[in-house]
């Protein structure tokens, strides 16, 4: 009997022992964990780039190299010439276009959305064409997707520019301070008129009259 209660008695603390170790195991297996270092934020760069503030092109036109804008205009030449005197392709040559009227080219069949488009070609129209063609003369037969890099139509602008047009640049717009910056020496405002004044009157008003010199 005394072996049969011990055998019951060892099964029984064998099980015991099991099921500790399976809870043991699985609050092990199961339990979070924070990493030994924080991870970064993924932000999204739609909504962040939206958030910024686009260079004026006059600002751009000004940092603009034209060396630069010859290179980016061989994404151009499959289609355009820019030398005086040089052959339209299946676009009309590009030589002194700024300032020149949109379709001025002779002979040059543009199409009629882009003939459509009212006065010259300016700085800031020809950004925009070069932005997105299809934006700028809805219809037009360009096929051209565009350029997205502000700083690649800067710098092909200027380049442009140089080729028989030579504009004068605009004017760079000045930066606008940061909210709640510190005004510049020389910014800060007047007085009211009368307001320094009045102190001085009251302390005059103040001082007792000197006496008069006996005779």
């Amino acid at each position: 009997m005394d072996n049969r209660n011990n055998t019951i008695a060892g099964w029984v603390l064998f099980a015991g022992i099991c099921a500790l170790g399976l809870t043991i195991g699985s609050s092990m297996l199961f339990a979070g964990h924070n990493p030994e270092k924080p991870g970064f934020p993924i932000e999204d760069a739609e909504a962040g780039a939206g958030g910024a503030a686009a260079v004026p092109i006059a600002n751009l036109l000004a940092a603009a190299d034209p060396v630069k804008g010859e290179a980016v205009f061989a994404k151009c030449a499959a289609c355009h010439t820019i030398a005086s005197g040089g052959a339209n392709g299946i676009g009309p040559n590009l030589w002194g276009a700024l300032g020149k009227p949109h379709g001025h080219v002779a002979g040059f069949a543009y199409s009629d959305a882009l003939k459509g488009v009212a006065g010259n070609w300016d700085f800031e129209g020809m950004d925009a064409w070069l932005a997105s063609p299809r934006k700028y003369a809805p219809g037009t037969k360009m096929s051209f997707a565009g350029l997205s890099s502000a700083e690649d139509r800067a710098n092909l602008i200027v380049y442009m520019n140089s080729q028989g047009s030579n504009l004068p640049l605009p004017a760079p717009e000045a930066a606008a301070p940061a909210e709640g910056a510190a005004p510049a020496e020389g910014d800060a405002a007047a007085p009211a008129e009368g307001a320094a004044a009045a102190p001085a009157a009251d302390a005059a008003a103040a001082t007792p009259a000197p006496a008069a010199a006996k005779q």
